[in-house]
């Protein structure tokens, strides 16, 4: 790949051993920043490589949609042979990222005998090496307790893997800074990141953690409210809902003079002896301001809800599936995404890198079969095809 501003990390070349989220996320991001990313996989793929949704004949969506860009090397991690096969290919490359931890014939300790200056991330459950995947970190950090309706007792999960999400950025990262310190310095690192830390070191940035520790109270569980704003959301009169937010003062001034309740609002302050141009006050009364904005909701269609929200300063959306997004023009007139023919997939639009640089993006690149790349790779390291076909033979290989 020829580097250029929306490639700058091409020449660099990266082994990828893992499984679900957030690594194969921290590679395909790699990938999608120029790096050439080689995902090895045992014979028969890891445990995500059938995960759902799948295509008709079978294909996982989800593993092609996390793997875009990569080369697939497909060799037998239980052999001595595969084994060693693979530690000549990360000392070569270099750079290994994975989240199969606890394995000593790729452990940081036994690659740096072989490539003083090798770089590897390895990702985690939790910080004393203990196992943990998204959902049960979610569990123990508090987020399905504050989430759902107010009406509900138990814990409501939510649906994105954040934390897996988080991690694999967080690793991306990780890896710039440690090729970036190796440029600087000739050494590599050893890097660990548990998935938790991703979700506790989140929760408490965002003050849910030290809420508790400093006023002795935690986050209620707000339904579709936002806490200390004033965000909510609304259902018209044939039956679409829309979310709200008024961040500002502007935003719920207009928003009272949209719903034409700006003299009921300026009693309701009146009668609470309160300010509504203070942030706090629109969220402690913000049952009482719904009801009184909800009437114009329930007397206007959704066209005529958008339009007259248009033509306003107020933050606002109305609530898509996902099937009404992928069909919307913010998807499907966006640059973010270009037509994708992907084998055993079908032709879709798939996002590439977010980031742009001086308006350039690096575009989405299909993800490969199981070991569609193990003879180009493996022979890079010098193995002739009598060797792989004799490799082949004895299982070693896809």
């Amino acid at each position: 790949m020829t580097a250029d501003a929306t490639t700058p990390l091409s020449g660099v070349r990266v082994i990828e051993i893992s499984s679900f989220v957030a690594v194969p996320l921290a590679g395909m991001t790699l990938a999608q920043l120029g790096c050439e990313v080689i995902r090895v996989d045992p014979v028969g793929g890891a445990a995500d490589y059938r995960r759902w949704p799948l295509a008709e004949g079978g294909d996982s969506i989800y593993w092609a949609g996390l793997n875009k860009g990569k080369q697939s090397v497909a060799v037998d991690f239980r052999s001595t042979a595969g084994q060693d096969l693979i530690r000549r290919l990360i000392c070569d490359a270099g750079v290994f990222i994975t989240n199969v931890v606890g394995r000593q014939w790729h452990s940081y300790d036994t690659l740096r005998q072989h490539r003083p200056d090798v770089i590897q991330l390895e990702v985690s459950g939790r910080h004393d090496g203990s196992t943990g995947v998204d959902y049960t970190v979610n569990a123990g950090v508090g987020f399905p307790m504050v989430t759902g309706p107010q009406t509900e007792d138990g814990p409501v999960n939510h649906v994105l893997p954040a934390w897996d999400v988080a991690c694999g950025l967080y690793a991306a990262l990780g890896i710039t800074t440690a090729l970036r310190h190796r440029d600087a310095t000739g050494t590599g690192g050893h890097l660990r990141l548990p998935l938790e830390d991703v979700a506790l070191a989140t929760a408490g940035n965002l003050s849910f953690l030290t809420e508790p520790m400093i006023n002795g109270s935690q986050r209620p569980r707000l339904g579709n409210a936002i806490y200390g704003q004033f965000g909510q959301d609304f259902t018209s009169a044939d039956g679409v809902s829309f979310m709200l937010v008024a961040l500002t003062p502007r935003h719920f001034r207009d928003l009272a003079a949209l719903t034409g309740t700006t003299g009921a609002v300026a009693a309701l302050a009146d009668a609470l002896g309160v300010d509504f141009d203070d942030e706090g006050s629109r969220y402690r009364h913000r049952a009482a301001l719904t009801g009184l904005f909800a009437v114009w909701f329930g007397d206007h269609t959704a066209d005529e809800v958008a339009a007259s929200l248009a033509s306003t300063s107020i933050l606002w959306e109305r609530y898509r599936t996902f099937a009404e997004a992928a069909a919307d023009e913010r998807v499907t007139a966006n640059p973010l995404f270009s037509p994708l023919d992907q084998p055993r997939i079908g032709r879709y639009l798939a996002p590439g890198l977010p980031v742009t640089v001086n308006g350039a993006r690096s575009s989405a690149s299909p993800a490969p079969a199981l070991g569609d790349d193990t003879a180009a790779v493996l022979t890079r390291l010098g193995l002739t095809p009598a060797e792989l076909e004799d490799l082949r033979r004895a299982g070693v290989l896809r």
